[in-house]
């Protein structure tokens, strides 16, 4: 198991390229499952998960061969990965396996592509995570609303759908991957299918643009009600992913948090809103342009308020590392998580960098300090990770981040990025 070492003071410059959306990639690999074919995926990020997500795929007789690489950037590093070919011709299996599914919650993606193409799933349950309980509940429901029966057998969602038809779907709650699941089930349904309160993150929009590439007819993308009028087949698309608003989010906290100067390319600036509202409330100056976002050093950071909500709101996979950020501001900043119960891991590990922090249910209080001071610290989960990351790059002395295995799943080469930026970083054996 690996650590990463950080000699915290330095302020960042340069420029760092953004990378391909991991939660717009992975709803769109299972998506491939719907059209027999070859897909070129261009922009799909190098990650462990989209690693665990080719397996799964793999193992019902998908074929993935990757293209030619294009230039590095900085040095010869491959920020960009290579296009991803994905051939779906000879689908041989409809099960999603434990063993799969309980390392990567998003592996139930594909019971709502294999519903539409084969008709029937064995999906595992995914369960919940560190960060607290992600039922699929509502996933279910929509499917029974289209026609699936529904049976739950030793951890096992078996569905079978003699006919897919279209229906009237209501959300209780917005859904990411419930949305996305009933979308890839609805393009192939007889009639016309209305989800109703569907989440509009940008991940899901990127998921609807890539379905309508390869046939399918959705009007209301990017909105919270998608008409999706069913069609009797769909062809294999070439398609470009976007840009991850959370990882250009954390390029800024990291930017800002050392006083650097640093410049965002292929940022998705349409989606950052949110994000960098909080940024220059907090008094950091930010510049844009077509694709880039650039980052400047400005003077005291000032404490903010953020509340976390669906998107277009500020976004709950940017909490801990806007609180790294916060750990330095001048006064108070009151930080509400209204997504995740359990997603104040982080704060006991900045505490020990010297973050003066008080948690009282989903409420977190940063008092902003002066300096944060050098210590080991435990990663607890993915956003974790990087806001420990973010808050030693700032500290006085060493910092050692143990279990950093997380970030592998959701960042592509952050050390590498975060070194040809200046930074004093380095990954070795724990």
């Amino acid at each position: 198991m690996d650590k990463i070492v950080i000699e915290g003071g330095v302020p960042l410059h340069g420029d760092v390229m953004i990378s391909g959306a991991k939660n717009a990639a992975l709803p769109i690999m299972a998506a491939t499952l719907l059209a027999p074919g070859e897909h070129t995926l261009i922009n799909v990020p190098p990650l462990a998960d989209i690693r665990t997500t080719k397996r799964l795929l793999g193992e019902m007789g998908v074929a993935f061969q990757e293209g030619e690489a294009p230039p590095g950037e900085s040095g010869g590093v491959p920020w960009e990965a290579p296009p991803l070919r994905v051939d779906t011709s000879n689908l041989s299996g409809w099960e999603a396996s434990y063993d799969l599914v309980k390392t990567m919650r998003a592996s139930v993606l594909v019971l709502g592509p294999l519903v539409g193409r084969e008709r029937r799933a064995r999906v595992s349950m995914p369960g919940g995570c560190a960060i607290g309980a992600r039922p699929i509940n509502l996933h279910l429901k929509g499917l029974e609303a289209m026609g699936v029966k529904i049976s739950l057998h030793q951890g096992y969602v078996e569905a079978d759908a003699k006919r897919l038809k279209g229906a009237e779907i209501y959300f209780e709650t917005p859904t990411v991957t419930g949305t996305e699941n009933l979308m890839m089930a609805a393009v192939l349904a007889k009639g016309t299918t209305r989800l109703k309160n569907a989440a509009m993150e940008p991940e899901v929009g990127d998921l609807a643009r890539f379905l309508v590439s390869m046939g399918a007819r959705i009007e209301g993308i990017d909105t919270d009600i998608l008409i999706i009028h069913g069609v009797k087949e769909l062809r294999p698309s070439t398609y470009t992913i976007m840009s991850d608003r959370i990882e250009a989010g954390t390029y800024m906290a990291a930017a800002a948090i050392t006083k650097g100067e640093v410049t965002l390319v292929n940022a998705p600036i349409p989606h950052l809103t949110a994000i960098m509202g909080k940024f220059i409330e907090a008094g950091v100056p930010l510049t844009v342009e077509p694709g880039r976002l650039m980052v400047h050093p400005g003077g005291s950071l000032t404490g903010v308020d953020i509340r976390t909500l669906p998107y277009p709101g500020f976004p709950t996979d940017m909490q801990a590392q806007f609180m790294a950020l916060m750990s330095l501001a001048r006064g108070a900043s009151v930080i509400t998580e209204t997504i995740f119960e359990n997603r104040f891991m982080h704060v006991s590990e900045l505490r020990r960098l010297g973050a003066d922090i008080n948690v009282s249910g989903n409420l977190a209080v940063v008092r902003g300090r002066r300096q944060l001071q050098g210590a080991p610290v435990m990663a607890t989960d993915l956003r974790a990770s990087a806001s420990l990351i973010i808050a030693g790059l700032a500290a006085q002395g060493t910092t050692e981040v143990l279990r950093v295995y997380h970030l592998d799943r959701g960042y592509a080469h952050l050390v590498e990025k975060l070194s040809a930026l200046g930074a004093r970083i380095k990954r070795m054996p724990a």
